[in-house]
């Protein structure tokens, strides 16, 4: 679902960019407030295991399309509403500036529709309110419901703000219908995946779960640290191994712009790859500094199809957003500890 410049006019781009900061804003004041000693190692792995899993694309059958993890409700079912939403911007800006996923100009309308509504929609209106009594059968409720639900709103906003853009050959009503129906789907499979994680870190050890403080305490299978390795494990395996068996259909965004007749599916709205949407002076900027920025685009070295690029892409990528997740951590507590000295 990361949108391209192309989509966008400067205007709603810039709306998107502020109320993502804003977003921003009210989340590091929040996590200001907590004091958490597990927060930081669980937001580096449960960031880089995000990242390494929207690089598995996985088909959705009989369409031609595929999707692949959001990330936004698994975050925060695990940090927290803002912490989750935090994670969720560093991967996201990583993606587009060294990886030329996602515009850069496009970079807050991306914040908003991959993250807002999976760290606080789905967050508080499922998995806060079925956590009260945890087990793993609302836990998977939880995942399902949410990840449906934040994946149409994500997906209903990225229509909106096409046409808010004023982009007359995406019409409103037949870019709605192909994309609510596709990406139900892909928030169906993202809810089961997610449900596996929650479920994972449950049982080796709940209280790494964001839960209400009233829940039933239970005690986890394996230490934290114990816990922490094998995520870590996980993330690289999927970046490193796994996405090399992503699927290569188009993902539920492209394939409703250009559909995929080359494999003998619909043509949908069947645009141009190289020449849609709406040019501007701004969005060309923003190309000129990804262009310089992107070391490893499209997540391979530079005009390269190889699996060892791909691999060594995930890695990289996966150990970046780690890094940059906990200098983000520790700016917020040194934030934290000066506040407390001045106060």
């Amino acid at each position: 679902m990361h949108m391209a410049d192309a989509l966008l006019a400067p205007a709603v781009a810039g709306v998107m960019y502020g109320a993502t900061a804003i977003t921003a804003g009210v989340s590091v004041h929040k996590i200001k407030k907590e004091n958490d000693s597990h927060k930081i190692p669980m937001m580096a792995v449960c960031a880089a295991l995000v990242f390494a899993g929207q690089m598995i694309n996985y088909s959705i059958p009989g369409t031609g399309s595929s999707g692949h993890l959001c990330g936004g409700f698994l975050l925060s079912a695990i940090l927290g509403p803002f912490a989750g939403f935090i994670s969720m911007m560093i991967i996201l800006a990583i993606q587009g500036i060294f990886f030329a996923d996602g515009g850069l100009m496009a970079l807050g309308a991306n914040c908003w529709n991959m993250a807002f509504y999976g760290c606080f929609v789905g967050y508080f209106a499922f998995w806060r309110p079925l956590m009260k009594n945890p087990g793993r059968t609302k836990i998977i409720l939880a995942s399902v419901l949410g990840c449906i639900l934040t994946l149409q709103l994500g997906a209903f906003s990225v229509v909106l703000e096409t046409s808010l853009s004023g982009i007359t050959d995406i019409p409103f009503g037949t870019f709605t219908a192909l994309m609510q129906p596709i990406h139900l789907a892909i928030g169906l499979i993202e809810g089961l995946i997610s449900a596996a994680v929650l479920v994972f870190i449950y049982e080796a050890r709940p209280e790494v779960l964001s839960l209400p403080q009233n829940s039933e305490a239970r005690e986890g299978k394996l230490s934290l640290r114990t816990t922490i390795i094998v995520l870590a494990a996980t993330a690289l395996v999927t970046a490193g191994g796994l996405s090399l068996l992503a699927s290569s259909h188009p993902d539920g965004l492209e394939w409703s712009l250009f559909g995929n007749a080359e494999e003998g599916y619909a043509e949908n709205l069947s645009l141009d790859e190289e020449n849609f949407g709406f040019q501007s002076d701004a969005a060309d900027k923003a190309a000129a500094i990804q262009e310089r920025t992107s070391f490893l685009p499209d997540y391979n070295l530079p005009e390269s199809e190889s699996a060892g690029g791909t691999s060594l892409a995930g890695i990289i990528g996966s150990l970046i957003v780690a890094a940059f997740a906990v200098i983000v951590s520790f700016l917020i507590k040194i934030i934290r500890k000066k506040e407390k000295v001045s106060a």
